[in-house]
């Protein structure tokens, strides 16, 4: 199989949310399938133990760079939101678009992880949203927002209101709901190079982390981890000889 071939299989697979492995290998955030073992659950994912470019990181030290502003055309096509075991994941049809560095990425899906898997000097936050975007070639890019608890987030609520309760489950939304609607108005950014933040871990991940958070309601976030029913976050992990952009 070529690279590029690879890189469009592994899309397919994040876009489906990583509910289980082409193996079906189970991992899991906590116990003896947890973080710190996923390189032993099967073969594939040794990068989560031998990689040098992991994510989640702590955005500190940064190195001010002429970063250019990122533009999205998110239309609406939001189809489906999915409980996959890990997360609470929104799916999206053809034609949303992120463009940075001068490529041009397709929206897949976002997700969300509480806490926050990458803290942003040292501060972590409660939630944290991944949109994640595909170019031709398979090159992965994840936009990272922040979420601070404070007011009510519509668009959350949106979301929260079809949520399914059980791993596996899977609801239907609404029409109208944009990814425009989870960014905030100012979309300055951190950029750092990384990976998937699930097995297998792989590297050559595109980070683009928001600077200002948006808010959600204690509630809404309460509402995701009971959900769930566990802290769905990767822990940090080391930087190494990578910098972050800002």
């Amino acid at each position: 199989m070529t690279k590029s071939r690879i890189a469009a299989a592994l899309t397919i697979t994040i876009a489906i949310g990583w509910a289980g492995t082409a193996a079906g290998q189970h991992w899991a955030y906590k116990g003896d399938a947890g973080p710190e073992n996923w390189s032993k659950v099967d073969p594939k994912f040794t990068m989560c133990a031998i990689g040098k470019n992991q994510s989640p990181i702590d955005l500190a030290n940064q190195v001010k760079a002429d970063l250019k502003p990122f533009k999205t055309d998110y239309k609406q096509g939001a189809t489906d939101i999915v409980n996959n075991g890990h997360t609470v994941q929104v799916n999206f049809g053809a034609g949303n678009t992120l463009m940075v560095d001068g490529r041009t990425f397709e929206l897949k899906q976002f997700h969300f992880h509480s806490p926050s898997e990458n803290k942003l000097n040292g501060r972590q936050f409660p939630m944290e949203a991944h949109l994640v975007h595909a170019d031709k070639d398979g090159n992965l890019a994840v936009v990272a927002v922040m979420f601070d608890e404070g007011a009510e987030n519509a668009f959350i609520s949106k979301l929260w209101s079809a949520m399914p309760g059980k791993g596996g489950d899977k609801n239907s939304l609404p029409a109208g709901l944009s990814a425009a609607q989870l960014l905030p108005k100012d979309l300055a950014y951190y950029q750092f190079n990384g990976s998937l933040t699930t097995p297998p871990c792989s590297e050559g991940v595109r980070w683009l982390v928001v600077k200002k958070p948006v808010t959600a309601s204690k509630a809404q976030v309460d509402k995701f981890s009971k959900t769930l029913g566990f802290a769905n976050n990767r822990p940090i992990q080391p930087v190494n000889a990578r910098q972050v952009l800002q």
